[in-house]
């Protein structure tokens, strides 16, 4: 029986919203495998998804890299493949779709466009509402599309926290990737050292720094997390996001996570994208959004976190 490929490469945030609509896919192709695409960082964690049979890591390699493409087109063929789900939809995966699983079924943003319709536009539909689209239009039923499941990804940290905090914690993501500094707020420490003045006895401040973010970690005046001297694995992440009273974040791959878990708490976002597009907020995770995050001032946003968190 032929098998089915998912693309998803990545970020972190991006994996964890697909996480609804590969659960779909596999659900609708329950008596057949369903494999997974995706980059080297998310492979382990991937690999543990209970809707996914098995991972496949791309390397990812420049695309005039012949050598690269030709071992990347063996080593797929292998797997028996009818249908690829292009859940990446990027323009690495338009050339595959051309030049490494050509003549297959394939599902992605160009197959799902209405007539007349611009894959521009349809870009600026929110995210969630794309992958619904694009599912529907595979005649996939989306039960669990926009109710994202994470409990598979949790695990009892409750032992490894009290080596930090033995009260209830708030947690910050002041950090970003190099290459989307927009979407950085600049307060973070002043804010770490508001939310510690006024909530001394109630509350530990924490944060979760990733490979390279130590240093500034070490300069927000919170406690810094991490396992053996190193960041936490992404489901350490996860499962501390999920016993966290508070999370204040930069719009990257852990707000995403908090807003999926439904926990309390504020994302910040720049004109780089808007929080309807991402499909970020819910009743409890909410967004505050300017024009430029360098205006954004901290009152404005312990005014926020006073509402929710008291």
């Amino acid at each position: 029986m032929s098998n089915i490929l998912i693309i998803k490469h990545g970020s972190l945030g991006d994996l964890i919203q697909a996480n609804g609509a590969i659960k779909d896919i596999k659900e609708f192709y329950g008596n057949r495998k369903v494999f997974l695409l995706t980059s080297a960082p998310y492979s382990i964690f991937m690999s543990e998804c209970p809707y996914i049979d098995g991972v496949i890591i791309d390397k990812k390699l420049p695309r005039w890299n012949l050598f690269f493409l030709y071992n990347l087109k063996k080593l797929l063929s292998k797997y028996n493949f009818s249908k690829v789900f292009d859940l990446q939809n990027s323009g690495r995966t338009r050339f595959y779709r051309n030049f490494v699983l050509k003549n297959l079924e394939w599902s992605s943003s160009l197959d799902t466009l209405d007539i007349g319709q611009t894959k521009k536009d349809f870009d600026n539909y929110p995210v969630l509402d794309r992958m619904e689209l694009q599912l529907k239009k595979s005649n996939i039923p989306t039960k669990y599309i926009k109710n994202i499941d994470l409990s598979w990804a949790k695990a009892d940290l409750s032992k490894f926290i009290q080596q930090f905090t033995n009260r209830d914690y708030v947690l910050i993501f002041p950090f970003c990737s190099k290459k989307h500094q927009n979407k950085k707020w600049p307060f973070f420490k002043d804010l770490t050292a508001r939310i510690r003045r006024e909530y001394r006895n109630n509350y530990s401040v924490m944060v979760a720094p990733g490979i390279g973010e130590l240093n500034e970690a070490n300069n927000l005046n919170a406690k810094v997390i991490l396992s053996e001297g190193k960041p936490i694995n992404i489901k350490m992440l996860i499962s501390l996001i999920d016993g966290a009273k508070f999370v204040i974040a930069n719009d990257t791959g852990p707000a995403h996570i908090a807003s999926h878990l439904k926990k309390n708490g504020l994302v910040l976002f720049g004109s780089h994208t808007s929080a309807k597009k991402v499909s970020i907020e819910n009743s409890n995770f909410k967004a505050i959004s300017v024009k430029n995050l360098t205006d954004l001032n901290v009152d404005t946003v312990m005014k926020e976190v006073r509402n929710k968190l008291n």
